[in-house]
């Protein structure tokens, strides 16, 4: 039987999907199969975006429709039968995971003092214990009605007896009390103030009724940037369809809204950062101006302009505006002004899987407050044998950000970068400096809706570092002739610039590649970083994460056919790799014959290959040359290769040639819907990788973690 959790609320908006999503997320780095179920939906016409974005997670895989219990009609129809309909659809999730988070109703329909008492009752019935969401904000603050999603901050003392109330009605429908977390606490809070109100909470936790273990309490602050709407939640609002614009940018947080109901000289003065504007249609002076104050610089960025009044701009000031390139969202709808500020204000952000900045703040806020090995422990779930790649991936995340390191990233210039970067900085994964120009790269950031303030932009152009690289490297390449002038010229280049600051520890590593190929990106390396000692050759793996292990696979992007000599420091620089990653090294030599089965001047070379291996690192588990499947499975290496501690348990493959090597980990990846990881670099004195020119963001962000690794063991 699976183990559960029921997460609800004494009241709506409590920021509930925040806490359920980094509850899921730290089930799936424990466990390979997690599960989730929205007891009661929120909505009959459109999909529960709640439950879409904790199925998109990627440790889930279950369809919608058996995710869902009943509905809010259903429950006002029979609760009792609502009630038993809901615990059989839940038991046909349970059947098929180790962990489930259950999610509570949202108090969208006609709230009431009985909902948490009914989602007590079903807590008890699905036997699952409560983990208890509190709302640190209370009603809209209209002291400031301009700032989208303000709130009145709650005291400790008020926390407290919300969570009496809370606990009564669990109590009286007999649920079992997890833990408690305090959410949307003061922005910005102090250590203090969240120790208060932790402690006002743990105060009405002493009943006898209550489990006899201290039930944890947790309190994570509020984000400003978790609660405000997004730009297609305003255009849903008021409505609206978009005029023009990139639609990507949709997702983009509204901060506060300015009514842009006077002259144009009177409007700019106004304008804030990461407002939408609303502007009557009729105005297209005042439009203009706005996306002009938008795209210079010297006013704030704002987020999206709202055209109100149904009136059709015209054709002048249309193509005047595709004349512009402007990407920032234009909305227009039919309403007045009042009624379209009216709805802008009234709506609600929502945390939802198309915005990557709200969905990295939940997650970096809930780690940071939340003792995710406490929730686990308290939880009982032991941690799984077999290693996803979702574990996989959480583990390279851990490591990286147990000790930061500094990495460099030349392509400021490319939107996944950017993004990735965003990521990286928020969950505290690197400290990262960026190339390109700073003006440009930052503009691009705030206009992509992310946040890049935590790291450094550097121009490759930077008089001072281009002086002293130049230098250097002149140094460095005087055997060749080069001049300091030339040099000047070469460090120029963002891959060069980037890789002198790791040679001269200005950085701990650099990730490149996503816009440039994989020679540009590491021809300075060799010309700069060098090999570490007792290294002929760089060479790359592939950390091959299949459904339950992972795997080493090199060398597959570097050296096209490798001599002996050069496949022996493949294999000995693969097994280091491995271990770096918490692989056990187990080497298997691959070759189209096993043992003393075949010859040939292929064979020989790997069969020499072993021998070398051998000799060089005597420690080291290897067999060569090798079968694929005797290497792999356990039955063919039974009969294959009797008592070989590595035919069919081995973890490093290093294939004979690149066409071999490369062929095979896209086979894999393709057919076994394996995750490959990489290409990662090894040889070289400090970490440089190589990224896919078709990287997605996800890719760069686990080249980012694994070359803060790799700058830690170095």
């Amino acid at each position: 039987m699976a183990q559960s959790i029921y997460i609800t609320s004494a009241e709506g908006h409590s920021g509930k999907s925040t806490v359920a999503l980094g509850v899921l997320d730290a089930l799936s780095h424990a466990t390979a199969r997690v599960g989730v179920f929205r007891a009661i939906a929120r909505s009959t016409v459109e999909r529960d975006y709640v439950l879409e974005m904790l199925l998109d997670h990627d440790g889930v895989d279950l369809p919608y429709d058996d995710c869902i219990g009943v509905t809010y009609d259903d429950v006002r129809t029979d609760p009792d039968a609502a009630l038993a309909t809901i615990v059989e659809r839940y038991k046909a999730v349970e059947a098929q995971c180790d962990a489930v988070v259950i999610v509570g109703s949202d108090y969208t329909d006609v709230g009431s003092p009985a909902e948490l008492a009914y989602n007590a009752r079903i807590a008890a019935n699905l036997g699952a214990p409560v983990l208890l969401v509190l709302g640190g904000r209370s009603a809209q603050n209209q002291t400031q009605p301009e700032q989208l999603g303000s709130s009145l901050a709650r005291t400790a003392a008020e926390m407290g007896q919300i969570a009496d109330l809370a606990l009564a009605e669990l109590r009286h429908g007999r649920a079992k009390l997890f833990a408690v977390v305090a959410n949307r606490a003061e922005a910005g809070s102090a250590a203090e103030t969240i120790a208060a109100i932790r402690r006002s909470v743990q105060a009405h936790l002493g009943e006898p009724t209550l489990p006899a273990s201290p039930v944890p309490v947790w309190a994570i602050p509020e984000d400003r940037h978790l609660v405000a709407p997004s730009i297609r939640g305003i255009m849903r609002s008021v409505d609206g369809e978009l005029l023009a614009g990139d639609p990507d940018l949709l997702t983009r947080e509204a901060l506060a809204v300015v009514v842009a109901g006077m002259s144009m000289v009177n409007v700019l003065p106004r304008l804030l950062d990461g407002a939408v504007v609303v502007i009557p249609a009729d105005r297209s002076e005042v439009l203009l101006a706005t996306l002009l104050a938008h795209a210079s610089g010297t006013f704030p960025s704002i987020s999206g302009v709202v055209l109100n009044g149904g009136f059709e701009l015209p054709e002048p000031v249309t193509r005047l505006i595709d004349g512009l390139g402007s990407t920032l969202p234009i909305i227009t709808t039919d309403l007045g002004t009042y009624e379209t500020a009216a709805r802008i204000m009234g709506t609600r952000g929502r945390l939802a899987a198309d915005s990557q900045r709200r969905y990295d703040t939940a997650l970096a806020l809930f780690e940071q407050s939340v003792d995710t090995d406490e929730l686990l422990v308290s939880f009982g779930l032991a941690r799984a044998t077999v290693v996803t790649p979702l574990m996989f991936e959480f583990q390279l995340i851990e490591r990286a950000r147990a000790q930061r390191k500094r990495i460099v990233l030349p392509e400021g210039d490319d939107d996944r970068v950017l993004r990735a970067a965003a990521t990286v900085l928020k969950r505290g994964i690197a400290e990262l400096v960026i190339l390109g120009e700073p003006f440009e790269v930052r503009a691009r950031a705030i206009e992509l809706g992310i946040d890049i303030q935590g790291a450094e932009v550097l121009s490759p152009l930077d008089a001072v570092h281009v002086h002293r690289f130049a230098e250097e490297y002149a140094r460095l390449r005087a055997h060749k002739g080069v001049t300091v002038g030339q040099a000047a010229d070469t460090v120029t280049d963002v891959s060069y610039f980037g890789t002198m600051m790791v040679h001269l520890g200005l950085a701990d590593g650099m990730v490149s590649g996503a816009a440039h190929t994989t020679a540009h990106t590491i021809r300075p390396a060799f010309e700069i970083i060098k090999t570490s000692p007792g290294v002929s050759v760089v060479s790359s793996v592939f950390l091959m994460a299949l459904a339950d292990r992972v795997l080493v696979y090199g060398d597959c992007a570097v050296i096209p056919d490798p001599t002996s000599e050069q496949l022996a420091d493949i294999a000995i620089s693969s097994a280091a790799t491995a271990a770096q990653f918490g692989i056990d090294p187990r080497v298997a030599m691959l070759s189209y014959s096993t043992g003393e089965s075949g010859s040939g001047a292929d064979v020989e070379k790997v069969r020499d290959a072993t021998a070398l291996v051998r000799s060089r690192a005597p420690g080291l588990l290897v067999e060569g040359p090798i079968q694929y499947d005797a290497a792999a499975d356990a039955a063919v290496a039974a009969a294959k290769m009797p008592g070989s501690e590595v035919a069919g348990r081995a973890t490093v493959f290093v294939f004979p040639d690149l066409n071999t090597g490369n062929n095979t980990y896209k086979a894999v990846q393709r057919s076994a819907g394996a995750v490959a990881i990489g290409p990662v670099l090894q040889g070289l004195n400090k970490p440089i990788n190589d990224l896919s020119r078709g990287a997605l963001v996800d890719d760069i962000i686990n080249t980012i973690a694994i070359t803060a690794i790799q700058a830690q063991e170095a």
